[in-house]
């Protein structure tokens, strides 16, 4: 049985794909196991195969609800036991010249385990879903001018973001899918300089947090003090002061915009005000569940952060000047030796209507 927890829309990434990003729930519903060999999307038109997550990624990509969303190391085959469900992280790819397909189909290759006897086995089709035509909305990068880090995004690679499963009151969400971190580095590409315990060290901090599109506030909440750990990343707080002092905005009938990890104290709207396309709302801090200062940003489809499913959007315009190859996971840059992050520099270009994808490196400059 299968069943999906959002409703997937085709939206282009940094690296000259189109990414149809999205998850889908298995859930073996009989008493004996199953083994899962091969997971194939198609488009269910043409059925022309676009993906196949096979032996070597499937325990990274298939993880069982409840256990570590990364999956476990190694290759091979998953075994979805009786009255379990798993969930396959899945992202398409597409030329962006291709036509986006209608809808996708999903088969699973594998084989029925019975307690006694030889494996039966199976190569079925499980399901299909339809594609939301898009176009991603497009918003203005919600940050000042200057060089950022864009940490913990999407599409493929595990990150809290992106697999960042969330059942609230019955639904399972996946609300970060498409978040952001954003990180102020100098010309040299540091973070922080300086005492890595003292938020001043990092050049995140207090940089203002700009209205990524006009609407309408529909939550502003202030008063949650920056956390006090550092460089040591702070114990996980409360469900509801998860993205700390934040602002979230209605840009469209559905269609919430979220800015999360404000400095306590420096929130500029109240619920109700009418605000425009690059109006300041306020100052980035460290609290909640933050490790060092920096702005969360997403777009969802309910004006509170749980329960919400996240959506895909595109930036206007910036400048892709390169990533950081290595991954520093969950963004404990006060950890690191040093405040220099590892960079590859790519042949700057200017970049329009896309979404900066896990760990590009861009620059914002409006003077133009």
């Amino acid at each position: 049985m299968t069943s999906l927890i959002t409703h997937p829309m085709p939206v282009e990434g940094t690296d000259e794909k189109v990414h149809v990003t999205y998850e889908l729930l298995l859930t073996n519903g009989t008493g004996v196991p199953f083994r899962l060999d091969a997971l194939e999307v198609a488009d269910a038109q043409t059925h022309e195969t676009l993906l196949i997550e096979d032996e070597e990624r499937l325990p990274q990509t298939v993880t069982r609800v409840g256990a570590s969303a990364g999956g476990v190391p190694g290759s091979g085959s998953v075994v979805i036991g009786p009255a379990e469900t798993w969930i396959a992280w899945l992202d398409v790819q597409l030329d962006p010249d291709a036509e986006v397909p209608t809808a996708l189909e999903h088969h699973a290759q594998g084989a029925v385990v019975p307690p006694e006897g030889e494996p039966r086995d199976f190569d079925v089709m499980i399901g299909t879903t339809p594609i939301e035509p898009g176009p991603a909305p497009e918003v203005g990068v919600p940050v000042g001018d200057g060089i950022w880090l864009m940490s913990e995004g999407c599409c493929r690679d595990d990150t809290h973001h992106r697999r960042g499963f969330a059942p609230v009151n019955g639904q399972a969400l996946v609300p970060q899918r498409f978040a952001i971190d954003y990180y102020l580095l100098d010309e040299e590409h540091r973070t922080w300089e300086g005492d890595p315990s003292q938020l001043e060290s990092y050049f995140t901090y207090r940089q203002p947090v700009l209205a990524a599109a006009a609407g309408t506030v529909v939550r502003a909440l202030d008063g949650i003090p920056n956390t006090t750990s550092l460089p040591e990343p702070p114990p996980i707080p409360p469900i509801e002061e998860t993205v700390g002092n934040h602002v979230i905005v209605e840009i469209a009938p559905g269609l919430y915009a979220l800015y999360g990890h404000m400095d306590p104290g420096s929130v500029r709207v109240e619920v109700g005000d009418r605000v425009e396309m690059g109006q300041e709302l306020g100052l980035i801090g460290s609290s909640g569940n933050s490790t060092t200062p920096h702005l969360h940003f997403h777009l969802q489809t309910a004006e509170t952060f749980f329960p919400s499913d996240g959506v895909p959007y595109v930036f206007d315009e910036f400048e892709l000047l390169g990533w950081v190859p290595e991954r520093i996971w969950d963004d404990d840059l006060g950890l690191q030796p040093t405040g220099v992050l590892p960079f590859e520099e790519f042949e700057p270009s200017v970049r329009r209507a896309e979404l900066p994808l896990d760990r590009t490196v861009i620059r914002v400059d409006r003077s133009e």
